[in-house]
């Protein structure tokens, strides 16, 4: 198979592909006479429709699949040897004025940027660091300690206190009128720790179990 490849843009190739037709002639005559042994028509027994009538009824789908099929394998393979990373599909057209006995076909497509990497013996490298002060180890324990801690059941008849996680169903309204978003059933938040509203928070403490 001769191939020809030429460079249109900085990462766009064209590749010139030549392929027999008794390649492709024979690939379809072979996958007829395996249609033929199980296709079903009307006026015929399974098995014993004649190749004629298959080939009219069925050669130019098998046709078409047969050259997607040998071109695109032509394609991948003269592209693995000569070593082109290809990035994404071919667009692939039939060329005019083939020789004899012969189709010849155009892939445009498109190549992986080369990456070269250079000689890192004399790269200076700069060595980044970070300085944690008390403050910020506080708060990420602060963090850590809120995200494991564990409530536990008030007395019964006891008030809603700062820092105690409420059960509460709500519904807020507008000028009366409610709104949406504004109503849920069993929210669960923390007083005083800026999840709800500063109103919201001082309406719920001293509520009682």
């Amino acid at each position: 198979m001769a191939v020809n490849v030429e460079t249109l843009e900085k990462l766009e190739r064209k590749m010139t592909l030549t392929l027999p037709l008794d390649t492709i002639q024979g690939e379809v005559d072979a996958r007829l006479r395996k249609l033929a042994r199980t296709v079903k028509m009307d006026g015929f027994r399974p098995g014993k429709v004649p190749m004629s009538v298959v080939a009219q009824r069925y050669g130019y789908s098998v046709q078409y699949e047969v050259m997607n099929d040998k071109v695109g394998e032509a394609f991948f393979s003269a592209a693995n040897e000569a070593e082109l990373r290809v990035a994404g599909q071919p667009t692939i057209t039939e060329k005019d004025g083939a020789p004899e006995g012969q189709m010849t076909f155009d892939a445009v497509f498109e190549v992986f940027p080369e990456v070269k990497i250079g000689d890192l013996t004399t790269a200076e490298i700069e060595r980044a660091s970070a300085q944690v002060t008390d403050e910020a180890i506080d708060r990420t324990l602060e963090i850590l300690r809120k995200q494991r801690r564990s409530f536990a059941q008030r007395a019964q008849g006891a008030g809603a206190e700062d820092g105690d996680r409420v059960t509460v169903d709500f519904a807020g309204k507008i000028d009366g009128e409610p709104f949406e978003g504004g109503k849920a059933e069993d929210f669960a938040f923390v007083i005083a720790e800026g999840q709800m509203l500063p109103e919201f928070e001082t309406a719920v403490r001293g509520l009682k179990v």
